[in-house]
This record gives structure tokens, sequence and C-alpha cells, in this order.
């Protein structure tokens, strides 16, 4: 495998990584503290904007991932490793879209006043079960980098 293609997975395999670091901060960091505190979530009150972080990250890994797929059909081993980045965080993607990214923006939204402490921790627990779909992601982009 020539130099170009290890760069470009090895890119892959970064953008990757990056998403997980940036949800393990979130459930680290961020999601022990906004049930409480619900402007720390929202930029109109002065918190973050989560949308600056997971709207890039996610679209970037996933337009490196396919055409390093698409380079790399060839190699099977590659391939492998490559298809089941792309299952795992397929699911995990289309979880978030039609199950944490709504709950989230109604979060946001709200008036902090108005946000129901339960409900934001059960957002939270659920947010942080995406982890493991993403760590095998990563662990699978390493493994391509690794057989390449």
């Amino acid at each position: 495998m020539g130099t170009p293609l290890l760069v470009l997975i090895a890119a892959t395999t970064l953008a990757a990584c990056v998403a997980l670091g940036g949800a393990v901060y979130e459930s680290v960091v961020v999601d022990p503290s906004w049930p409480k505190r619900p402007g720390i979530i929202q930029s109109r009150n002065g918190g973050i904007s989560r949308v600056r972080f997971w709207l890039p990250a996610p679209i970037v890994f996933e337009i490196l991932l396919v055409v390093t797929l698409i380079l790399t059909w060839d190699a099977p081993r590659v391939g492998a490793a490559l298809v089941v980045a792309l299952v795992s965080h397929a699911t995990m993607r289309l979880w978030a879209l039609f199950d944490l990214v709504p709950k989230a923006a109604d979060f946001e939204r709200r008036n902090p006043a108005d946000v129901d402490e339960a409900a934001a921790l059960r957002r939270t627990r659920r947010s942080m079960a995406r982890i493991p779909l993403m760590l095998v992601t990563s662990c699978a982009m390493l493994a391509a980098l690794a057989v390449a």
C-alpha cells in the first residue's frame, strides 16, 4: 500500500478518534453538569454550542471513511476493518440522528427553568451508551491502519 493511502487511512483514523474524544469529553465534563444547569448547553445563555463540534466532526469522518473504503477496496484485510468501522459508525449515527440529537435539541431550545432534570439525566445516560460503538469504530480504524 502506497504512502498516500496510508496517510488517508491515518487521517480517517484520526477523525474517528477525534469524534470518540469529543464523546468522552461530553460524557465526562459536560453531561454531569448540564442537567442541573441547562444554560451550560444553551449558547444563547452563554453556554457551549455542541453543534460546532457535532456537525463537522462526524461529517469529516464519514467523507474520509467513504473515500478510504473506495480507494482501498482491493485490500481485503484493510477493507474488512473499514467495513466494521462503517457498520459500527452507521449504527451509532442513525441512533444519534433519530433519538439523541432531537432530544438534545429540545433541551437546548427550552427555557432553563423548564428543563426536567430527570429527563435530562436519562438523556445523558443514553448518550453515554454511544461511546462503545464509537470505540469499536476507532479500534477498527486503528486495525485498518495497523494492517495497511
